[in-house]
């Protein structure tokens, strides 16, 4: 935990490392937020410009109890910071705080896992020392920055989220997280219309993560990912230490097998020569990949295997990323698996794998809920439609589907799959009681944007609902 008795900051540290004047009273500085709504007593508030100025909600900071704001004209209601450009603004302080602080620092991407895979390196961190994260997805051009500039300088540890939705965006964030380590969780085809060559491109971007590692920094790799060679030169055209993991034997951590059981999984894998048997609290097949990825990271940022071991055993799925419940419905029970908060076919496929493999009880089904899968552009039709063979090589019983990518998808299965399909997830989640029965499995998957989250909402709540 940081020291409590110590600001993050102070107004004038922060003058001095936005290169700005401080217009009012020093003050200690407990936290900083772009959002004026949520502002604490004692924050720093940045007037950042988006769909709306920051300056128009300057007054409404100060009244919350900012302290101090940095803005690029004065403002009234408080002390104030005046810089030419408020982002470069925070890109600066996120710098300093980088700089006061003699934290390792580990950073993730991957086109799936990358939330659950930082997360669960936190959990690791926290074992370990005083630790640092990004919260929520904060992994853009604005999140990043914020993450540094929150990161209190007596930290030992952080790990940081980074992602992309377009070419040229990872290489700059990771330059100023300038990492002690960090991993590519997988490549897939993920805001994949943004990139004329398809996947490759995709792969070279999610490398560029390497770009910004200190000297001798670790660069943790998936050897079973198809673009696995076009990450890896990227690692060594970063003059990085490769660390591979996957289930190759020349995997630097090897699975050797994953079994999944109703409390989570065993996971025995080769790891530093040595044979490891280990527990997880997640059940998903992709994490017996992800674990070792996560291990890896923990060892570059100095934190022993044990430590590991007893974070993931203790790390349980985050809301919306495999979230389990059991559901009392029409007399009964359901499993309800919630993997609402966003999908691609890399996910899905991984979603129906896990699926799959659960045993069901007699008279139970296993059932997925699906809607569209969004940002695949031109290669949307073939990537829906491609998820039928995964559907029925994985024994899946029943799929209700909603809106009209996921339509092409319903319109191939075989009859007897076809459950019930709807234009939209909210027609869905109207008629969630007629979706499942007692005994069944239930996993709920689909793209934030399609709304996937209101099926499984609506799922949930039919617990112990009157019939």
């Amino acid at each position: 935990m940081p020291d409590l008795e110590k600001p993050l900051w102070t107004a004038e540290a922060i003058a001095s490392a936005v290169g700005g004047k401080l217009e009012g009273p020093d003050a200690d500085v407990g936290g900083l937020t772009y959002n004026s709504r949520e502002i604490q007593s004692g924050d720093l508030f940045l007037a950042l410009k988006g769909a709306r100025d920051g300056h128009e909600f300057a007054q409404a900071a100060f009244e919350a109890g900012a302290v101090v704001a940095l803005v690029e004209h004065p403002v009234e209601g408080g002390a104030y910071v005046v810089v030419p450009d408020t982002l470069k603004g925070l890109e600066a302080l996120g710098a300093a705080a980088r700089d006061r602080s003699a934290a390792k620092r580990g950073a993730v991407t991957g086109s799936v896992g990358k939330t659950s895979v930082t997360q669960a390196i936190k959990a690791g961190l926290d074992l370990a020392g005083r630790s640092h994260a990004s919260i929520k997805s904060y992994n853009n051009h604005i999140g990043v920055p914020l993450t540094l500039s929150r990161m209190p300088a007596d930290t030992e540890r952080a790990v940081f989220e980074i992602g992309m939705n377009h070419p040229g965006e990872i290489g700059p964030l990771s330059q100023q997280v300038r990492p002690h380590a960090a991993c590519v969780t997988t490549v897939g085809p993920v805001h994949i219309e943004a990139f004329a060559d398809g996947e490759a491109g995709v792969a070279r971007e999610k490398g560029a993560i390497f770009e910004g590692l200190v000297e001798g920094g670790v660069a943790v790799i998936n050897g079973d990912n198809a673009y696995a060679e076009i990450v890896k030169q990227a690692a060594r055209d970063a003059g990085a230490v490769l660390k591979v993991f996957g289930t190759g034997e020349d995997a630097d951590a090897r699975l050797l097998s994953f079994d999944a059981d109703p409390e989570g999984a065993t996971v025995v894998a080769e790891i530093e020569g040595q044979r490891h048997a280990y527990r997880l609290a997640q059940s998903g097949v992709h994490w017996g990949l992800n674990s070792l990825c996560v291990i890896l990271m923990l060892r570059a940022l100095d934190v022993s295997l044990e430590t590991a071991f007893e974070a993931l055993a203790d790390f349980a799925p985050l809301a919306g990323r495999g979230e389990t419940r059991c559901v009392a419905h029409k007399g009964g029970h359901f499993t309800l698996i919630d993997e609402s908060y966003n999908a691609n076919p890399l996910s899905m496929k991984a979603g129906f794998i896990s699926l799959g493999a659960r045993p069901v009880a007699h008279g139970g089904k296993r059932v997925v809920v699906l809607t569209d899968m969004l940002e695949l552009g031109d290669h949307s039709r073939a990537l829906h439609e491609g998820l039928s063979e995964s559907l029925i090589a994985n024994k899946i019983d029943v799929v209700h589907a909603a809106g009209p990518q996921m339509r092409l998808l319903y319109d191939i299965l075989p009859s007897a799959m076809r459950g019930q399909w709807r234009e939209t997830a909210a027609e869905l989640a109207g008629i969630a009681t007629d979706l499942v029965s007692p005994d069944d499995i239930v996993m709920v998957k689909g793209s934030n944007g399609s709304r996937a989250a209101i099926v499984a909402k609506a799922l949930a709540e039919l617990d112990g609902a009157a019939e």
